[in-house]
């Protein structure tokens, strides 16, 4: 998970295609998700980002960072697209055919997430040596408001009362949820792991931890009382970026799986649920593209998500399945 953590600061994210195809991509459905409607949400042409995936031996690990999220109103998908040498925010309205409307105007933004009243993006942005935090507008997104300055920054999201900003900061010993106060602009370190995610009418929030055998585990962190509670664990998957359904009963995230036939084993990532409290784990996908970054739609009842799925060409896109749990 070490690794992990590394790669996330190492690499900016992945270009619609991939160099080497091990496996076929090209069909939409796995055998394991029969009966599941997958939908296309995006085209070749939108040029979707693929956060990087790395595959050594019989390890794996991959970028943690949020690339997709969907505006407060439901009706729009905005994504990282790699497009004339830099990655930007795109918007696509949902249900309708046409292209995406640009948002910001950067050289290389990581990831990034909507403000709960929709009216804000925060987002981070490779710069030189370092990853900083910015602020800018959700409808024009072209003037930007810097409130970190050198460091590994990433990960960012609001709380839900707007009063702090949480993110991830790489550091000597490893990776930290750090909190930037709106009113004060002052930052606070509150506790090691990554992927912050924040939980409504609380000071409580979801986030990814390595383990001491550096597997990643979803953790539960208080950060008023200092209370710590690990949700997810396993000795042989890592997991990573856990998003709260919005009902506030489920935890959506990626884990590590593998596809075994015969002598052949590959190792990708899927997208797992388990209930607030970690019981009812359940993978969800099962394909052998990769399945990452995954949000869900404002009503909880659909899932999007980046995959190479469907794709003789191993092109990314985001996909949309639904949730019947």
């Amino acid at each position: 998970m070490r690794n992990l953590f590394l790669a996330t600061m190492l690499l900016l994210l992945g270009a619609a295609g991939v160099k080497a195809q091990v496996v076929d991509y090209s069909v939409v459905n796995a055998l394991e998700e029969r009966g599941i409607d997958f939908m296309q949400i995006t085209q070749p042409s939108d040029y979707v980002c693929m956060p990087i995936v790395q595959r050594q031996g019989r390890s794996i690990s991959w970028l943690s960072n949020r690339i997709l999220d969907v505006s407060v109103d439901g009706k729009y998908i905005a994504y990282v697209s790699a497009r004339n040498g830099s990655t930007n925010i795109f918007i696509k309205e949902l249900g309708k055919q046409g292209g995406a409307t640009q948002r910001t105007n950067r050289q290389a933004i990581i990831d990034f997430s909507y403000s709960p009243d929709g009216k804000s993006i925060v987002f981070s942005e490779s710069r030189g040596a370092f990853n900083q935090i910015f602020i800018t507008d959700a409808t024009t997104g072209y003037v930007c408001r810097q409130i970190t300055t050198s460091n590994l920054d990433y990960s960012p999201i609001y709380t839900p009362k707007m009063d702090k900003i949480l993110f991830s900061r790489m550091e000597n010993n490893g990776v930290a949820i750090w909190g930037y106060d709106v009113k004060s602009n002052f930052l606070s370190s509150f506790s090691s792991g990554m992927n912050p995610y924040p939980i409504s009418n609380s000071d409580i929030y979801l986030c990814a931890r390595a383990n001491n055998s550096g597997k990643g585990e979803i953790w539960k962190i208080n950060y008023s009382t200092g209370v710590e509670e690990c949700i997810v664990s396993d000795p042989s998957k890592s997991f990573t970026t856990p998003v709260l359904s919005p009902d506030g009963k489920w935890i959506l995230f990626v884990g590590e799986s593998e596809c075994i036939g015969g002598d052949f084993v590959y190792k990708n990532t899927d997208l797992y649920v388990c209930r607030i409290d970690g019981t009812n784990l359940v993978q969800l996908t099962y394909h052998a593209a990769d399945d990452l970054s995954p949000v869900w739609s404002r009503c909880g009842k659909y899932i999007y998500f980046v995959s190479q799925r469907g794709s003789a060409t191993a092109t990314a896109n985001i996909w949309r399945m639904p949730f019947v749990y």
